[in-house]
């Protein structure tokens, strides 16, 4: 760029200016004309970082996060100016389908954050350990954290919380020099020992132990931890106990900060899989879902009866000239049929202008 900006301000004649610009032109690789243009480059990106959300943190002031999980709702959620964006292991129920998070692997999480990764610009980007990838040593866990961050594009991780080894696991991720996020309350990897998907902290012991996992995952380091599907006098003891922002989900009011999934929060799946997992706290901010199947039943009515596409949207014209010569060429060669559907089409276009 600077060059150009060079012999635009310094060439002594405009038309070889033009001439050099044009030449500089044609020597890119990227196509002059395209069908699509792909995004539009953002400018003064600014990555969500620890310290900020540290900050807001000490002003008490909300964190926003959402779970998404693809290229478009990654765009959707930096044009919103969310602060966190996870990229989670329920993926594994709400994208492809499973009855739990815990079929998902390293390599189909890889996908995911690194289409989230390319979407959005400024949120944190937080991506799932999944099941499987972290339990079975700190060595293990080090090195799913490392590829998450080196392969997948994030800038931290999460894992779920609770038992003495994730608690190992989750400060050699620290020591490693990776931001970790930890999870309690209702740990979906966990449904095996939990009986299925229940709240917790709903008794005593339950409610102690609540607090006190959290309180282990903040000193083995995480910058803040998930409180899942857990009373809110529950979340509020624990966020008051602890130094590190709490992210609720399911767990009323009181803590640092809310997360909902992208899927869930806009009313995106209306079918019977997604009705069973749907959880019971989440506000629906919109009903996408019916607006898709609206606009699936459209397109399929005007293909059908023939309305689409209609001439303004065939927009990839050839010269009456040229349609014609077409039509003769393809007659020499014996395409008498396409030649005259050629013509035909013509025809058509030009008595719908």
């Amino acid at each position: 760029m600077s060059c150009i900006r060079f012999l635009t301000k310094h060439s002594p004649s405009s038309s070889f200016s033009s001439s050099i610009l044009r030449h500089i032109r044609f020597m890119s690789n990227v196509p002059e004309n395209t069908v699509y243009s792909g995004p539009t480059p953002q400018t003064a990106n600014q990555r969500t970082t620890l310290m900020q959300l540290r900050q807001k943190h000490r002003n008490s002031k909300p964190i926003t996060m959402v779970t998404a999980y693809d290229y478009p709702s990654a765009v959707h959620l930096d044009m919103a100016g969310i602060d966190i964006c996870l990229v989670g292991d329920s993926a594994s129920m709400v994208v492809h389908g499973h009855d739990t998070t815990l079929p998902i692997t390293v390599d189909e999480m890889l996908v995911h954050c690194r289409a989230v990764a390319r979407g959005a610009k400024n949120p944190m980007l937080v991506g799932d350990l999944p099941f499987g990838s972290y339990e079975s040593s700190s060595d293990q866990a080090v090195d799913t954290a490392v590829r998450i961050l080196k392969e997948g594009g994030m800038d931290a991780i999460k894992l779920e919380g609770g038992s003495p080894s994730r608690i190992v696991a989750a400060k050699a991720i620290v020591e490693a020099g990776i931001a970790v996020m930890g999870h309690v309350g209702l740990t979906p990897q966990a449904i095996s020992v939990l009986g299925g998907f229940r709240p917790q902290g709903r008794n005593i012991l339950s409610a102690v132990k609540v607090v006190e996992t959290a309180l282990a995952l903040q000193e083995a380091g995480c910058f803040s931890v998930v409180l899942e599907c857990v009373p809110a006098p529950v979340a509020a003891a624990a966020t008051a106990a602890l130094q590190i922002p709490t992210i609720g989900i399911g767990a009323g009011p009181f803590c640092s900060g809310q997360v909902l999934v992208y899927h869930d929060l806009l009313g995106m799946l209306q079918h019977p899989h997604h009705a069973k997992v749907t959880p019971k706290f989440c506000k629906q901010y919109a009903r996408v879902g019916d607006i898709i199947n609206k606009a699936l039943l459209e397109y399929k009515e005007d293909v059908t009866n023939g309305s689409f596409p209609d001439a303004h949207h065939s927009p990839y014209k050839i010269s009456e000239a040229d349609a014609e010569g077409f039509s003769n060429e393809l007659q020499k060669l014996g395409f008498d049929k396409a030649a005259s559907a050629a013509s035909e089409a013509v025809q058509k276009l030009n008595a719908t202008k």
